[in-house]
């Protein structure tokens, strides 16, 4: 990682350097300058004097600023304040980076230049004016200048692989560590210098030019001259542009995306906050929001879990011979949900479903739900009441939202493929998903459990029944997955099953 992070930096400081040196700085020298092909060479030759004495000072302050990230990386064992050190330094680095080229970058390579070019003035080597020694030093500022905005968003680009491995090594200790600059100073000196680059380089350009033209020529050469100028200048700050840009829509785009995953309940916290600006206070404060949601969220459904867990318990207290009823039918539910391939969330929608159908029980009299003879068939009715007062018992709830999801299965668990079934005499496909799951969980444990007046079916029997039943009383789809759900869960009864 340590090595591809300096392969990065070379990369984008040969771009950078080309860009504003190769591209602004030659253009600039050679359609300004008119000098013999001799003075011309001399030129070249001060230039890479100049040039070997500014990446001599230049990796020298590179190493020293590098050195911290380095000690990290080669250590066998490294503890937590060298990965601290390290973190803070690659913070740092993009600044870094415009120190070393307003440093050692700029000053190496135009101290040298402009001693050497005045020793050749001197010695009439060079036949320019002093003046233009100034000249190219205000040239070399501007451009310097360039080069450091160039690469200080580039090196950002750079460092932040190496920021989300660091960080998530020290873990908390990153929200220490303050921002190394400004959103605000950024785009500040971003605007600043995209729109005042161009206009400096040009009057600096200009004054050069008609210094050196003969007034007879001045007027065919300077159009074609002033355009290739403007038109390098543009597209810089072009450029600029762009890399500022990115810089702001990478975090807000990356807010975007967790912002809208959190919208379907995925409380996923940005793993790496890689950012050196208030982007960085903005996404830590986004990640202690969706930690905050995700441990209300978690309440919210411990809560309801609870609820529900209180309702069931409520409904066997009222009714002993059926204890344990809902937690079975639930349980047989959830397993043919599972074996329909159901998402986990609608699977747990499944389960909390089963686990009430029957809470409208709680609102039939003592002397009908009680009763251990054959039922009459005013008693009946009462009976075919359940689902109806289960449904409106669980809509009393407020807010709805987090039990609305319940009703379909709760209200339909007792009506029949054929359109026989109450409370609403519903047919086939017409029926709510989860309520022909719960009718068929319902009527295999009503079947195979003991009650005071009969003893519970074998399982053979039960599954004999639901076969019989298929198309007719029961969806024939969820019938063939329960009881291949029997056959692989529980291979004593296959055979039974079967």
């Amino acid at each position: 990682m340590y090595r591809s992070f300096l392969r990065q930096l070379w990369r984008y400081y040969v771009m950078g350097s080309a860009m504003a040196v190769g591209g602004v700085g030659t253009t600039f020298m050679l359609t300004t300058l008119r000098v013999s092909a001799q003075e011309g060479k001399w030129l070249i030759a001060i230039l890479f004097t100049s040039a070997m004495v500014m990446a001599a000072a230049e990796a020298i302050v590179f190493a020293r600023d590098v050195a911290p990230i380095r000690r990290f990386f080669a250590s066998q064992s490294p503890d937590p304040s060298l990965a601290l050190a390290a973190f803070k330094q690659v913070q740092r680095f993009p600044l870094l980076a415009v120190r070393r080229i307003l440093g050692p970058h700029l000053f190496g390579l135009s101290i040298p230049g402009a001693g050497l070019t005045a020793l050749c003035i001197r010695y009439h080597i060079l036949s320019l004016p002093y003046r233009y020694i100034l000249y190219a030093l205000a040239g070399a500022v501007l451009i310097a200048s360039l080069h450091a905005l160039i690469e200080f968003f580039l090196t950002t680009k750079a460092c932040r692989p190496l920021l989300a491995s660091l960080s998530a090594q020290i873990g908390s200790m990153a929200e220490q560590v303050p921002l190394s600059i400004s959103l605000k100073t950024k785009l500040q000196l971003t605007v600043l210098f995209s729109s005042a680059f161009p206009v400096l380089l040009f009057s600096l350009a200009t004054e050069i030019k008609w210094s050196m033209t003969d007034p007879n020529g001045a007027h065919w050469s300077y159009w074609p001259w002033a355009a290739t100028i403007l038109l390098f200048c543009i597209g810089f700050s072009i450029f600029l542009a762009r890399l500022l840009v990115e810089e702001i829509h990478e975090p807000v785009n990356v807010l975007l995306t967790h912002m809208k995953r959190a919208e379907t309940e995925a409380y996923e916290p940005i793993a790496h906050n890689v950012y050196t600006d208030e982007f960085a206070e903005l996404l830590r404060g986004f990640n202690h929001m969706i930690g905050a949601v995700h441990s209300r969220d978690q309440l919210n459904k411990q809560l309801l879990d609870s609820f529900i867990t209180v309702l069931t318990a409520a409904l066997d207290a009222r009714d002993p011979y059926t204890a344990g009823h809902s937690l079975r039918v639930a349980h047989y539910a959830r397993a043919i949900g599972e074996k329909l391939a159901l998402p986990p969330e609608q699977l747990e929608v499944l389960y909390r479903s089963a686990l009430l159908h029957d809470i409208g029980k709680i609102g039939i009299p003592d002397a009908v739900l009680l009763k251990e003879g054959k039922l009459s068939e005013e008693e009946f009715a009462w009976i075919k009441k359940h689902p109806v007062i289960g449904e409106s018992i669980l809509r009393e709830i407020q807010p709805l939202e987090p039990v609305e999801p319940l009703l379909p299965g709760i209200r339909s668990h007792h009506e029949r493929i054929d359109g026989k079934g109450y409370p609403d005499g519903l047919r086939g496909e017409d029926i709510p998903l989860f309520g022909r799951i719960i009718a068929v969980a319902d009527a295999f444990d009503a079947m195979t459990s003991d009650r005071p007046y009969r003893k519970g079916m074998e399982i053979h029997q039960a599954a004999a029944i639901l076969r019989q039943g298929k198309g007719t009383q029961w969806d024939e789809e969820m019938v063939e997955a329960f009881l291949q759900w029997m056959e692989e869960t529980m291979p004593s009864t296959a055979t039974a099953v079967s």
